[in-house]
Parts: structure tokens; C-alpha cells; sequence
């Protein structure tokens, strides 16, 4: 007799909440990617969908400090399955003011019925209504300040310990802080197609509200509604991105008319960002390790109207032996890094990545950097960043690059938005979550010595 596959989505928000947190913990599945195909496939309505969104990534978001509050009401082993209800209803009773704890016990204990036995209810009830009479135990009784960070803010210790030694406690803790607030929806116009004012009129029609960003000028933020939804992500006359990944295209800042090399180019947001910096005018060429990825390039090139990009499935550290030597005016290197600077949008990171795992990616890095300076020209601007706040994927790695190609020299950064023109330094700029709302990003930027071809 085949087992019952479990059903996901019944209408019943916290049950599919709980089935994609377990396929974040079993199957080390990424929460943004389960959200998204959960409220696709069944068409979730916005009210239910926000509610999804946020019982699944805030109970992920503060792992560490719902376990702290649970420790001293759980009695023995439990199954990973209440654990997480638990850790769900909990979430729900401390952090959700507009829902009633009676009816976040209430939930769990329906859920536990449907999924375990009464005893299992009992149990839950048990705990939760006890936490309701008692109360939960305060943080400050850790003495250990960086332990306390760690379980205030639910990130693991050894990566507060890094960052803590790295940039200082207090700066550690605005980040962590800012790492569990959900982020703003982004997005970037095409500039190609339209400008600010008339995007912001085209979303106005259909109910959303928006404004122009203080910070980058191409970025609008949306309030409420979902971007691609609307008819001018439709049109082609904006691309969803957040707004740090901006500054990438906008610090190379190539010319009509350039030969320009994007390296690490899906899904395409930055390459297609070039291109209307570029005013479609020119040529790129966008490449990626994974082929498949490449037609997500096509289909946003294809979109937004964009007709100067072309694609390559290869390999960044091998583009040298397949790419003519110093044939490009302009090269981009948005390398693979930890992605320790998207933790909001991805929480389930924080939890998965080791600090060996860091260890390793610098090789890849440098590799990359390496066959760019090759394919660069004489003359040619070579921009390297990362979606990472991780000072060894940063500036360690702009270090060995520099020691390692002599050719090459650090530019100051130029057509930076106002607001982080101080934040520079020896052309680089790190920026933190806490900055301007955005991810946390990494920008460098080279020119290779000589004469332009």
C-alpha cells in the first residue's frame, strides 16, 4: 500500500508553511524558491500569500532565538515535525501582534491532531499554553556578549564572531539586526523603454504604490502588489532587482558602442542592466558555467526589448583558452561568493553555510579575476563584486588579485549614487544591510595598465 503523499496547500495557511520548513530543513531546499512555486502552482491568493511569507521566512529568521524561548518547556526528544510547529506557533504568539495567541495554540494543536495523534496534541497544547501563563526567558541572562547577539538575532556564532572581529560589535549587530527585517520590493527601469515618471504613473493605474529611490535613481520602490504581476514588468519596462545589485552596471558604466564581457551573467539582471546603461547599443556577452541558466537570460533580454546581448555557456575560469586575448573594452565579474549579503531574502543561508565553505571560494574568485585581466584590453575597466559582507571574499580577495596582476591597478569608484560616495575606499565599497535597506554588496573596481588598443 503506497504511502498518502503529502498534500501542501488545502487552504489551510500554517499547515503549507510547516511542509515547506520541513523541506528547508530535510532536503536543504531554499525557502525563496519553495515560496514561489507553493503560491504559483496554487494560486494563492495575496491575503493568504502574505500570511505564507511571512509565518515561513520569520520562523526561519529567528531559528536560533525561538529554540532559546523553547528549551526550558520541552521535556525529551520530540520529532523534527513538531519541533518546527512549535517553532511556527511560537513565531506567530511573539512576533505576529495582529494574530491571537489563543488562536496560534489553537492552529498547532488542529495540525498536530491531522499530523500526529492526541498525545502529540496534548503535548503541544501543553507547551504553548504554559508559555502563555509563564512567560518566556529574557535574552540578558546570557553573559556571553556575542552569544547573546547570536540568539537575539538568530545567526550562527562563528559567523558573529567573524564579523564582530572584522567590523567592529556594534556595526555586527545593526547588520543582524537588519538582516531579519523582510526586504523592500525593488525594481529597475528600463531606462530603454521608459522613464521613472512614466512607470511610476503605469503602477499608480493599477493600484500600486511606489516611489522613486533616494539612493539609486533608476530604482523604484513598490509598497504593496508583486512586480512581476504588473503590466509594465509585463512590457518590459523593469526588471526586478534589488537595489544594490544596481551598482555593479553602474560603476563599470559602459559606453554605446563597447565590447563588454559579463562573466557570471544569470539570471541576467546585471547584464541587462548594462545593456540599457549602453542604450542597447554595442555588444555583450553574457556567460555562465550552467547552460540552462542562459535562457533565463534570453528570456529577460527578450522582455525588456534588449537586442546587444549574446550568450555562452562557459566556464569563468576557463574563458581565456575560448575568448580572444584582450578583445574587451569592459568586463564585469559578479563572482560566486557566499551570498552571506542576502540573508532576509534567503534566511535558510545563515543556517547552511560552514565557515570552511568560505574557505574555498576565494580560489574560484581569483580563478575568474584571473582569465578577465586576459580578455580585458589595455586601458579596460574590470568591475568585481559580490552579493557578500565577508571581508576574506572582498577585500581579501582584491588583495591577492592586485599581488597577483601586477597589470592591473584599483580605480576609484565612479558614478556612485550620492549617498555612498563617502562609503568608498581605495576603489572599493562595502556596503551593509543596514545602509539603505538593501542587500548587503561588495563592489570593486580595476583598470588595466597601457595604452586602449
Amino acid at each position: 500500500m503506497s504511502k498518502k503523499k503529502q498534500q501542501i496547500w488545502d487552504g489551510n495557511v500554517r499547515d503549507a508553511a510547516l511542509t515547506i520548513l520541513l523541506a528547508v530543513d530535510k532536503n536543504q531546499a531554499y525557502s525563496n524558491l519553495l515560496l514561489h512555486q507553493t503560491i504559483e502552482k496554487y494560486k494563492i491568493d495575496a491575503k493568504d500569500r502574505s500570511l505564507l511569507t511571512e509565518i515561513t521566512y520569520g520562523t526561519l529568521q529567528h531559528k536560533f532565538t525561538l529554540d532559546y524561548y523553547l528549551e526550558p518547556f520541552i521535556r525529551g526528544k520530540v520529532d523534527l515535525w513538531v519541533r518546527w510547529l512549535l517553532r511556527m506557533s511560537l513565531y506567530q504568539m511573539e512576533y505576529l501582534s495582529r494574530i491571537p495567541p489563543h488562536a496560534a495554540v489553537n492552529e498547532a494543536v488542529e495540525i498536530a491532531k491531522r499530523r500526529g495523534h492526541k498525545g502529540i496534541a496534548s503535548m503541544v497544547n501543553g507547551i504553548l499554553r504554559t508559555i502563555l501563563r509563564e512567560g518566556l526567558r529574557a535574552t540578558a541572562d546570557i553573559t556571553d556578549p556575542v552569544e547573546r547577539l547570536s540568539i537575539e538575532t538568530s545567526h550562527p556564532k562563528w559567523l558573529v564572531d567573524r564579523w564582530v572581529e572584522s567590523y567592529g560589535y556594534e556595526n555586527t549587530a545593526n547588520m543582524l539586526r537588519e538582516n531579519n527585517i523582510p526586504p523592500v520590493q525593488t525594481v529597475r527601469v528600463n531606462t530603454t523603454r521608459a522613464t521613472v515618471e512614466q512607470v511610476l504613473a503605469s503602477l499608480e493605474a493599477e493600484g500600486i504604490k511606489a516611489h522613486q529611490s533616494d539612493v539609486m535613481p533608476e530604482c523604484i520602490h513598490l509598497t504593496n502588489g508583486t512586480a512581476a504581476r504588473t503590466t509594465a514588468f509585463k512590457e518590459g519596462l523593469i526588471t526586478i532587482q534589488d537595489e544594490s545589485s544596481m551598482l555593479p552596471a553602474n560603476v563599470l558604466n559602459p559606453q554605446p558602442g563597447m565590447k563588454v564581457l559579463d562573466m557570471c551573467a544569470a539570471p541576467g539582471g546585471k547584464t541587462t542592466h548594462l545593456a540599457e546603461k549602453m542604450q542597447n547599443e554595442g555588444s555583450i556577452l553574457a556567460m555562465d558555467l550552467h547552460p540552462h541558466k542562459l535562457d533565463l537570460i534570453d528570456e529577460n533580454t527578450a522582455r525588456l526589448g534588449l537586442e546587444i546581448v549574446q550568450t555562452a555557456p562557459i566556464d569563468g575560469r576557463k574563458a581565456a583558452s575560448f575568448l580572444a586575448k584582450e578583445s574587451f573594452d569592459a568586463v564585469l565579474v559578479d563572482a560566486p561568493c557566499s551570498g552571506l549579503g542576502v540573508m532576509r531574502r534567503k534566511p535558510d543561508i545563515k543556517y547552511t553555510k560552514r565557515e570552511e565553505d568560505l574557505e574555498s571560494l576565494q580560489t574560484i574568485q581569483l580563478a575568474i579575476l584571473d582569465n578577465a585581466v586576459q580578455v580585458l584590453k589595455p586601458g579596460g575597466r574590470l568591475v568585481y563584486s559580490t552579493c557578500t559582507v565577508d571581508k576574506r571574499e572582498n577585500e581579501g580577495t582584491v588583495e591577492a588579485f592586485l599581488t597577483a596582476h601586477p597589470e592591473m591597478e584599483s580605480e576609484a569608484l565612479t558614478n556612485l549614487p550620492e549617498k555612498l560616495l563617502a562609503k568608498q575606499n581605495s576603489g572599493m565599497l562595502q556596503v551593509f544591510p543596514q545602509d539603505f535597506g538593501s542587500d548587503g554588496f561588495f563592489v570593486a573596481a580595476f583598470r588595466k595598465k597601457g595604452e586602449t588598443i
